[in-house]
């Protein structure tokens, strides 16, 4: 039987990179994304042809229709992948940028909730599954100018970690994933030097190995892991020193400056 596959945010960067890996092995898969439009594009040049709902991961009454349709037609998946996200600069003196905190935290981590919510049921009955939060390692420290970003991802861990040992006993897996710098839109945008970048393909076939053994927690590229996990352990006057000048993620106004320039 077909391994069968729910993934969010799924039209461009990771999501796009995860669908076609999938696709490649044969999996039955579940696509969310907010443009309709390049879910079907993407959806065409895809085989086994998935299921594609133009859904937003903050509408939860559509993400729970999306669920329920998915496992009417093919059953319960057996891997749920919450990888709808965004990634904005944002200052907080800026009463423009309040609104982009609340979305940055209603997509980034309510989003994953609302991802998640509707298959726990189903797959507690099933006794198995596995449920992956794709975090990120801005979640171990503060990242200046992208204060929303890294507090989201911070709280996407927590709750990962949370509902990995809520669901342990029920045959669950939960498996966070923190990506470092991986070549997307997301991160093309960035005016500063990302250390150890990976490609995006070469990136989901590592998660894919990371999501096969069912890992509790993996940051990859893993050199990208060995420096965070250095930076996590640094004292508060040494982090402050190396980031007060480090450049930061542009503001939404800043970028549409620069595009009419």
């Amino acid at each position: 039987m077909a391994l069968k596959v729910f993934l969010t945010g799924a039209s461009t960067g990771i999501g796009e990179a995860f669908a076609r890996h999938y696709a490649r092995e044969g999996v039955q898969l579940g696509l969310v994304a907010r443009s309709g439009d390049k879910l079907e594009a993407l959806a065409a040049t895809l085989s086994p042809r998935p299921a594609i709902y133009s859904v937003d991961v903050r509408d939860r009454a559509g993400m729970n229709t999306a669920a329920a349709d998915f496992i009417q037609r093919f059953g319960v998946p057996d891997i749920v992948i919450a990888n709808a996200g965004v990634s904005k600069g944002t200052l907080t003196e800026h009463a423009e940028d309040i609104d982009v905190f609340q979305q940055i935290f209603d997509i980034n981590v309510i989003g994953m909730v609302n991802t998640f919510h509707p298959f726990i049921v189903p797959m507690r009955e099933a006794k198995q599954g596995t449920l992956v939060g794709i975090a990120s390692v801005a979640g171990f420290r503060g990242i200046p100018g992208g204060g929303a970003y890294s507090a989201s991802k911070a709280a996407a861990i927590k709750y990962c970690e949370s509902l990995r040992v809520e669901l342990k006993r029920d045959g669950i897996a939960v498996v966070t994933i923190c990506p470092g710098y991986i070549r997307t839109p997301m991160t093309a945008v960035n005016r500063f030097k990302m250390p150890f970048i990976i490609g995006v393909e070469d990136a989901v076939k590592r998660f894919a190995r990371a999501i096969e053994r069912k890992a509790s927690f993996a940051v990859i590229p893993w050199k990208m892991g060995m420096a965070a996990r250095v930076l996590r352990i640094l004292p508060n006057w040494l982090y402050d020193l190396a980031f007060t000048r480090m450049p930061r993620k542009p503001r939404d106004d800043e970028l549409k400056k620069k595009d009419a320039a």
